[in-house]
């Protein structure tokens, strides 16, 4: 017998101890359902949640300061999994994410009274949120918690994922609990499962593409390793209709993730349907993970191809900025517009994709740790103002909010205004870092149209602004005009997270520039 079918497999448990800290606490979500009486499964599962996410932090930090990658980095579990500076760096970027939104999925799950909650019936609780969360405490759906968790657990392995069967393995394991809870919001029940549905369907294609072009990129190369894949290409000269194909396929799988034009059908009524938190995790996470991949497969396995997928790659990069922000400035509801908020900025990020060198890959990833932030931040504003029926989506019905509660109002246009790209914020300086990268390159149409757009941007954002703070308060059909409750400290953590990052990093960018700098080089 062939002595190498006897090897065990080499697993390096070590490396892997962030994602493994992660499922394990899901698997430990999920006992806990089935076996703790239903008066401690919130209490016990929020605290699982949260500090398994904060543990597996530290462990993606450990190993970032105690193990010695050389110049690039390593390779884990039989050529599977990479563990190099980029990995490293988003999963950091996602469980520091993961934190604040996993702090809104709690504080919401048992408060009964918003459209989105995650309780099965809607009850008019007085008094402020925290005094909400102790009436209603024991009412909760907290299955959230170990899907929200094995979500999270294939989002740190997707961007670490050094072949397409794991990439892929990933995908879907990130993917199947996130259509699950975007089906939540019970007080919304038809437009949240008609959410989901949508999500579902697309996904499932969108899955499909992926693996469809996987198998054409084996077909040619005969590894599915990515490392493999750019070796085969770089040894022959000239594209091959395989190797095309399949980098084809591939990319749409992800640019679906992302929300890329022409493939972002699903974001406005994902994000609008789905419970507010989930939202949160979603929009700031997701993209985070998708974009990580995409980037490893760009500028590991197929960069000799880039004859090939640059020009398609900017054909949508500027699609999604145009389309994005013209859609964006027509939206009533502030969470559709946000949802097409992060279409356009898919496109700003495409942008610093395209450059194809590390200061594309280093600009990217300084991009998506800001806008991680801020998204989380901005959902969390959204969930605090409300009526009798729940949230408010109605833009119009906005107006008013910064004279009632000044503090909450100016939170949420700092966070819009760096979306917008105003100086001093860190939006400015994430525009500014992929733009610069993709004029670097040879795009400066692409600067030239994300300039564009950043203006037309500016537009429906600064709208927003003069509705708070200049427009008198709006009743709506019912007679009311909404409020600003009380934020309970998760909240009140998000969104202060969001303010701080947007302030900080946009007057004192220089330490994550450094960063993000010495990250931006992938192990092949």
């Amino acid at each position: 017998m062939n002595d190498e079918l006897l090897t065990a497999p080499s697993v390096e448990y070590s490396l892997l101890a962030p994602m493994l800290i992660v499922f394990g606490v899901a698997v430990l979500g999920v006992l806990v359902e089935a076996f703790l009486p239903r008066a401690v499964r919130y209490r016990t599962q929020a605290s699982l949640a949260l500090g398994g996410t904060v543990a597996a932090l530290v462990a993606v930090v450990t190993i970032a300061v105690t193990h010695d990658f050389g110049a690039a980095g390593t390779i884990a579990v039989m050529g599977s999994v990479a563990v190099d500076k980029p990995a490293l760096f988003l999963q950091g970027t996602l469980l520091l994410v993961a934190v604040p939104s996993v702090l809104l999925v709690a504080e919401r799950s048992v408060e009964r009274k918003p459209a989105d909650a995650f309780a099965p019936q809607a009850s008019a609780v007085p008094g402020s949120l925290a005094e909400r969360q102790a009436a209603q405490a024991g009412a909760a759906q907290t299955e959230v918690f170990p899907l929200t968790m094995f979500a999270l657990g294939g989002m740190l392995l997707f961007p670490a994922s050094n072949d397409l069967l794991t990439m892929f393995v990933a995908l879907e394991v990130f993917s199947l609990p996130l259509y699950l809870l975007c089906s939540l919001a019970r007080r919304r029940r038809l437009l949240s499962q008609e959410a989901a549905m949508k999500y579902f369907l697309l996904g499932a294609f969108s899955s499909a593409f992926f693996l469809f072009g996987a198998a054409f990129l084996y077909g040619y190369a005969g590894t599915v390793d990515l490392g493999g894949i750019g070796d085969a290409l770089a040894l022959n000269a000239g594209s091959n209709v395989f190797a095309v194909l399949g980098t084809a396929l591939v990319g749409v799988g992800l640019l679906f993730k992302v929300g890329a034009v022409p493939f972002h059908s699903w974001i406005p009524d994902v994000y609008q349907g789905a419970p507010t938190p989930i939202t949160a995790f979603m929009a700031a996470a997701t993209k985070i993970a998708a974009f990580g991949a995409l980037l490893r497969v760009f500028y590991v396995a197929v960069p000799s191809l880039e004859d090939d997928w640059r020009p398609a790659l900017w054909a949508v990069a500027i699609a999604t900025m145009v389309v994005g922000a013209l859609f964006a400035v027509t939206q009533k509801d502030i969470k559709r517009m946000i949802a097409y908020s992060s279409i356009t900025h898919t496109g700003f990020i495409l942008t610093g994709i395209v450059a194809l060198d590390e200061q594309g890959s280093s600009a990217t990833l300084f991009y998506l740790f800001v806008y991680g932030f801020g998204t989380v931040a901005a959902f969390a504003v959204v969930t605090t103002v409300r009526d009798e029926s729940g949230e408010v989506g109605d833009i119009s019905r906005w107006a008013g909010i910064g004279r009632r509660s000044p503090l909450l109002a100016a939170a949420f246009a700092l966070i819009l205004l760096s979306f917008a790209g105003i100086p001093l914020t860190s939006g400015f300086v994430a525009k500014f870092a992929v733009f610069q990268a993709a004029a670097g390159s040879g795009a400066a149409l692409l600067v030239v149209v994300g300039v564009l757009s950043s203006a037309v941007a500016a537009v429906f954002y600064v709208r927003v602004i003069v509705l708070m703070f200049f427009a008198e308060p709006k009743e709506g059909d019912d007679g009311g005009i909404p409020t600003v409750v009380t934020p309970g400290f998760a909240t009140t953590t998000a969104i202060g997270l969001g303010v701080a990052t947007t302030v900080a990093i946009g007057i004192f960018p220089q330490p994550l520039l450094t960063l993000v700098d010495n990250a931006a080089v992938f192990v092949r």
